[in-house]
């Protein structure tokens, strides 16, 4: 990343295989005065559930004691815990199981969004980004299934493409997308890993780099998109 004077980078999700790796990745770049990493698994300051919004406002509020964030990246995601997975058909949509994934997947970030944008500057280059999923995207969709995992992402590129728009009109160089690291191997991939071509599974510290170096190339125009791991736009 490029040098930042002082600024400090966020990453929301730190104690998971992508975001753990984003956090290492900048704090070994030292492109920013502070990094902070925030998780429900950590505690203290460094906790946030986007399942309880009082804690996203208490680290929005740690970081806002400056410096200034100039780098935002939710790392964060649900597709399958315990006896639930993504549903294959129709007969397996559950109510509760759908309101967690969205959110989780949808509801989390546009808080964490609420929270954290109003401290970024209002003026000079910055960039908000969510992790989604191509699988989110329904021009690209072919195959259906994973009902809820699915439109939970494709609102959260929505949301995304809300805060794009208005974001702009506080600061015209503000950069708001989403990003699809593709196939990680995580906790998230693990039980559908064995359907990966090969050559197309990327452990988190590759994925985290290449999607740095995504970040690193946006123009203010590509705010309101999704972009994979090559930097290629992924339509919604």
């Amino acid at each position: 990343m490029t040098s930042t004077a002082k600024a400090s980078a966020v990453i929301i999700g730190a104690s998971g295989g992508i975001g753990g790796a984003f956090e290492a990745a900048l704090l070994d770049e030292g492109a920013f005065d502070v990094v902070h990493g925030f998780a429900r698994a950590r505690s203290g300051a460094q906790h946030l559930d986007l399942l309880d919004e009082a804690s996203i406002a208490a680290a929005a509020a740690t970081v806002a004691e400056g410096p200034v964030p100039t780098l935002v990246i939710v790392a964060t995601g649900i597709l399958h815990d315990g006896d639930h997975g993504p549903e294959k058909a129709l007969r397996d949509l559950d109510p509760d199981w759908l309101a967690r994934v969205y959110a989780v997947n949808a509801i989390g970030p546009a808080l964490v969004a609420k929270h954290f944008l109003p401290i970024m500057p209002r003026a000079g280059r910055t960039v908000f980004a969510a992790l989604s999923a191509r699988v989110g995207s329904i021009g690209d969709n072919r195959l259906g299934g994973w009902h809820g995992y699915r439109a939970s992402k494709a609102a959260l590129n929505m949301i995304v493409r809300n805060l794009a728009i208005e974001e702009r009109r506080r600061n015209d160089r503000a950069i708001v997308v989403g990003l699809h690291p593709g196939t990680v191997d995580t906790a998230l991939s693990r039980p559908f890993q064995g359907n990966v071509q090969a050559g197309r599974l990327f452990d988190a510290e590759r994925a985290a780099l290449q999607l740095l170096d995504v970040i690193e190339e946006l123009k203010v125009a590509d705010s309101g998109k999704l972009f994979d791991f090559e930097g290629k736009e992924v339509p919604f």
